[in-house]
């Protein structure tokens, strides 16, 4: 190793102090900065000097000043952290590809089955990445992506593209009508829709992807539900009409507890309808074109250059109308108040002018017509 390139190496170490020194132009502060003791500092300047070759501070009065060398030196000092940081930041972006956090906004339904096999197939190719999971409604989910404290969400139905979010369909699954095992369809193979019009439904809450579908199954059938419950888990609802207290539509439950077992005789009716009259729930597929559900991932797409900058001026200019109409009607909403004070002040009364009746002086305050209001 020659000279230079151990002097480099001995003055690599001190770089960070050096350039917070350039900045402060003061031992003390930079110390304090620093978390060291100033004596450390001192020493580290002086072994800064005896490297460079030349003294980098002189003292001025009580306090000290860099030297013209140590003023020449700085901004390559300064540069070549800059350039170390962009290095660094490089290689923990790509750190962060393969190991980094993955936050996930999931529906209830999804987190039995659907989600940990997508978790499990992701880390079989990326081992080291973690994931930050939330479940809610779709219309929440949708609104974390939409904000940006979700990087994915997985919905039914699948979110419709836009220019700031993308989507991709993955499968289809049939829903099914849930019934109590000794309800009178029970033993059907196949239902219709209407053959409930009369039946106290239980359903997902408003803002659930499945309450959408439902509604929409309604629709076509042609009458509105007699809703009785309504849930923010399809467990919950499943424990509902085990219990008698309704039917639902739902995905299937595949061996959730409190289904009955299939009979051969009976496909879609439980053997436990055949013992008893307890608890316990079964599926009977649906005829209809709409008796199914879309699950689908969607993300933020990620655009940079003009679409980005027109995205952002987009957003901007719909802030400035949504506030410049919030000032109006806050103006509008003052000025309302406004004449409404000057009509009729508190603690007066307003009349009409008019002239004075006959026999009644104009000052008499006993001369009133019933067109006289006092104010509120």
């Amino acid at each position: 190793m020659d000279v230079e390139h151990r002097q480099l190496v001995q003055l690599l170490p001190l770089l960070p102090l050096l350039a917070e020194l350039g900045r402060t132009e003061h031992i003390t502060e930079t110390a304090e900065l620093l978390g060291l003791p100033q004596s450390t500092v001192s020493r580290a300047i002086a072994r800064a000097s005896a490297i460079v070759g030349t003294e980098l501070l002189i003292r001025d009065g009580r306090g000290v000043r860099l030297t013209p060398a140590a003023k020449a030196l700085m901004p390559h000092i300064e540069a070549a952290l800059a350039e170390f940081q962009t290095g660094l930041d490089s290689v923990r972006h790509e750190s962060e590809v393969v190991r980094g956090r993955i936050a996930v906004s999931f529906q209830h339904t999804f987190g039995e089955a659907m989600l940990p096999l997508l978790i499990s197939a992701f880390r079989s190719s990326h081992p080291q990445t973690a994931f930050d999971l939330s479940q809610g409604a779709r219309d929440g989910c949708l609104a974390e992506l939409a904000a940006g404290s979700a990087d994915v969400a997985l919905t039914a139905p699948v979110a419709t593209p836009s220019k700031r979010i993308g989507s991709a369909a993955l499968y289809r699954e049939p829903l099914r009508l849930v019934v109590h095992h000794r309800h009178a369809l029970a033993g059907r193979r196949r239902a219709k829709v209407a053959e409930i019009r009369q039946e106290p439904f239980v359903a997902m809450g408003s803002g659930y992807g499945m309450r959408s579908l439902t509604d929409a199954l309604f629709r076509e059938a042609g009458f509105r539900p007699r809703i009785a419950f309504e849930s923010q888990d399809s467990h919950t609802v499943r424990g509902l009409v085990s219990a008698g207290l309704g039917v639902s539509i739902l995905p299937p439950g595949g061996s959730a507890p409190g289904r009955a077992a299939q009979n051969s005789h009976h496909p879609s009716r439980g053997t436990e309808a055949d013992d008893d009259g307890g608890p316990g729930w079964v599926e009977i597929p649906l005829d209809s074109d709409l008796a199914f559900r879309e699950i689908g991932l969607a993300w933020r797409e990620r655009r940079g250059g003009a679409d980005a900058e027109s995205d952002h001026q987009a957003e901007q200019t719909e802030q400035h109308h949504i506030a410049r109409q919030r000032d109006g009607y806050r103006s509008n909403r003052d000025k309302t108040a406004r004449d409404k004070h000057h009509a009729v002040a508190p603690g007066f009364r307003r009349h009409r002018t008019r002239e004075p009746r006959a026999g009644c002086r104009a000052d008499q305050r006993n001369c009133r017509d019933e067109s006289d209001f006092a104010a509120t």
